[in-house]
């Protein structure tokens, strides 16, 4: 078993550094786990950590004979074809989970509150002009995660929350999660879910064992492989080196060859480490420069694994 000192050197780094983490979470198998607090265990919006649980959703689908990856988004929202912009009927499920759906704007093309208020997002993204071909360019947009949510409970007649209750939340014995929705009543899937750490560390964990936990596998392992080795080039999209790695289904590879994470803003983490057979995952809030805690996760605990 680990002892509280695994976590001394990240935590003077976390003090000296700044790095505004509210805890961090270790798993490692045949160890178990072990965590650490910085303030309150409370549950908190992990942001686009969000989106990971949005395309195990998929993931389900998929093995359910719902959908295929290689649909087009289009077909399943036909209320919506005759508006859709040219090119619109060419994106699949694929290029959204790639970050590649040719629509390269973070939300919407149309971004005045007003019609984000009253009219409904989904054909808000299809009337979006095209900016480059589907499967292409990759652009972070977190329209593409919404639509995937959407896709969800087209396909299930559930929200992406309430379809990943039963399926997901609650063998991971995660109690009843907040996840916000858009003003129509839709998760949003790219973002708003609020978990605690640990929480968060399991999702990690699912992951880490190819989404079996315990006797049930919950997602398709062969997804979840799928998730970190079909990926592709942020080319150079982002500022920092840890966010321009590869991008699979909704996850980051990190610099560090092998390894992957779940990621949302100011610095909810949870960094798989197959080699190690271990998870670390952290939730912070850290404006200025949240990989650095993925660097300090890598110098201060991976090496006494």
């Amino acid at each position: 078993m680990f002892t509280p000192s695994v976590f001394d050197q990240f935590r003077l780094t976390a003090a000296e550094r700044h790095l505004g983490v509210y805890g961090i979470h270790l798993y490692q198998e045949g160890h178990g786990d072990i965590e650490h607090r910085f303030r309150a265990d409370d549950a908190v919006h992990i942001w686009s950590a969000s989106k990971t649980f949005t395309s195990a959703a998929i993931g389900m689908c998929a093995d359910e004979g719902r959908l295929a990856l290689s649909d087009k988004v289009l077909d399943f929202f036909p209320e919506w074809a005759a508006v859709a912009s040219a090119g619109s009927e060419q994106i699949a499920l694929r290029d959204m989970l790639h970050m590649c759906c040719g629509k390269d704007y973070d939300l919407f093309e149309e971004t005045d509150v007003d019609a984000m208020n009253t009219t409904d997002w989904a054909e808000l993204f299809f009337r979006g002009a095209a900016t480059s071909t589907p499967g292409t360019h990759f652009y972070y947009a977190n329209a593409s995660t919404y639509m995937l949510g959407r896709t969800v409970e087209k396909v299930s007649g559930l929200t992406v929350r309430d379809y990943l209750m039963t399926r997901l939340f609650d063998p991971l014995h995660i109690v009843n999660p907040a996840w916000n929705t858009c003003p129509t009543g839709h998760s949003f899937g790219a973002w708003g879910l609020q978990l605690t750490t640990g929480d968060l560390a399991k999702m990690g964990r699912l992951l880490l064992q190819s989404g079996r936990w315990n006797d049930r596998q919950l997602i398709p392992a062969a997804y979840v492989d799928a998730m970190h080795t079909d990926v592709v080039d942020p080319n150079r999209h982002f500022a920092d080196a840890e966010s321009n790695a590869g991008y699979g289904y909704q996850v980051w590879l990190n610099t560090t060859p092998g390894t992957w994470r779940l990621d949302g803003m100011y610095g909810q983490f949870s960094i798989i480490v197959p080699d190690k057979k271990a998870v670390i995952t952290t939730t912070s809030h850290n404006e200025h420069g949240p990989n650095d805690i993925i660097r300090a996760v890598f110098a201060d605990i991976v090496p006494k694994l």
